[in-house]
């Protein structure tokens, strides 16, 4: 049995306001590609298959182009469970009447555990899709007593150690924190003070764990207790991480065997940091100035328009930063002489900037007189 493990697609997801429909277009056409290139099984997505419980339009539009040509025109089974981005009873709508044509969503939480066997071309396997619980909800579903998401985990794997597969390996889909994960700004906290951090012991006796949520790729506990990561860089602290989706194959005795297919951007998303100037002579060189980037300025003078110049060079310039000016934050002494001189080279940087010269003698004599009347205004108000 083979199958590709991925996760955290946020279809319909922006990057500081940025669209990214066509970016994740890219990549979802790269995981069929690996699909049919590997000749895999079965594809599963462990969560977070939209960005917001109602996804726009645009994202259930590309979400049904993706399942309709892995499903329909490939004949590759899908399984996909709702993460905590997700709304559960949108995303399982008819998802009953779905099965027969392969493709399984386990959107609420339901009293049984679905189970779904999936026969390879080598072997079968017994699949486990647990969709992300809170403990109230598990509480209320599952009629228990359970107060941590811990708790509310070991309650429903009871009933995946308790199914009869007939023998067949068990693979167990879930959307959750493992304790000692690597996050990223991207992802949206389960609950606050850690109570959502679960022990990765609870899954480490199936033959295979494929977890949502943590966007970048990792093991905890046992490196067959996986998270396959997102298929994108969704913050700019993700900036180094190499996203890919993880191809799973499950061998006679049931041990999995994996390997990491790397994902390519359209776009990347990065930091770059320096002075303006240097930055933009850099960009007219840059082959890949298209990317998304945050731009951290270490200039120290004003600049007119710089998000401007930036995105002359740099059109997906998304956030910028003036770490040249905050790094001085409390180190000037707060006398009148140096507030004076702060005040006119800014307003002298100002001027050339607008007209293109440097400011007369004369003018800086009326500023400098205009800055001390102010000054004495302060002082008598």
């Amino acid at each position: 049995m083979k199958f590709i493990h991925t996760s955290d697609w946020h279809i319909g997801r922006q990057l500081h306001n940025q669209s990214l429909l066509d970016d994740q277009r890219f990549v979802l056409n790269q995981i069929v590609e690996l699909a049919v290139l590997h000749d895999v099984d079965a594809l599963i997505v462990a969560g977070d298959i939209y960005d917001r419980s109602i996804p726009p339009a645009s994202a259930v539009a590309l979400l049904d182009e993706v399942v309709n040509r892995v499903v329909n025109e490939l004949k590759i089974p899908i399984i996909m469970i709702a993460g905590n981005h997700d709304g559960h009873e949108r995303l399982g709508f008819a998802s009953r009447q779905m099965i027969d044509s392969g493709l399984h969503i386990v959107g609420p939480l339901t009293k049984t555990v679905t189970s779904i066997e999936l026969k390879g071309k080598q072997g079968s396997a017994m699949f486990y899709g647990l969709p992300y619980a809170d403990p109230a909800t598990v509480r209320h579903v599952l009629d228990c007593e359970v107060s941590t998401h811990e708790a509310a985990m070991d309650k429903l794997l009871e009933q995946v150690h308790e199914h009869d597969s007939n023998g067949l390996p068990k693979v167990v889909i879930s959307h959750c924190f493992l304790d000692g994960g690597s996050e990223s700004e991207s992802e949206r906290p389960l609950s606050i003070g850690g109570a959502d951090k679960i022990s990765p012991k609870l899954f480490t006796p199936f033959n295979y764990t494929a977890l949502g949520h943590l966007h970048g790729p990792q093991y905890k506990g046992s490196d067959h207790v996986r998270y396959s990561g997102s298929m994108l860089k969704y913050s700019f602290s993700e900036q180094h991480q190499n996203k890919s989706v993880t191809l799973v194959e499950l061998d006679s005795e049931g041990k999995a065997h994996f390997e990491l297919l790397p994902l390519s951007a359209m776009r990347d998303v990065r930091i770059i940091e320096g002075k303006l100037a240097e930055l933009l002579k850099i960009g007219k060189t840059d082959v890949n100035r298209e990317d998304y980037l945050m731009v951290r300025l270490s200039d120290k003078t004003a600049i007119l328009d710089a998000m401007g110049k930036l995105r002359s060079v740099y059109p997906n310039v998304l956030h910028l930063e003036r770490t040249g000016l905050m790094s001085d934050n409390g180190k000037v002494e707060l006398s009148r002489d140096h507030i004076k001189k702060g005040e006119m080279d800014m307003f002298s940087d100002f001027f050339t900037q607008v007209s293109g010269d440097a400011m007369t003698e004369a003018q800086q004599q009326a500023m400098t007189a205009a800055i001390d009347e102010l000054h004495k205004l302060e002082r008598t108000s």
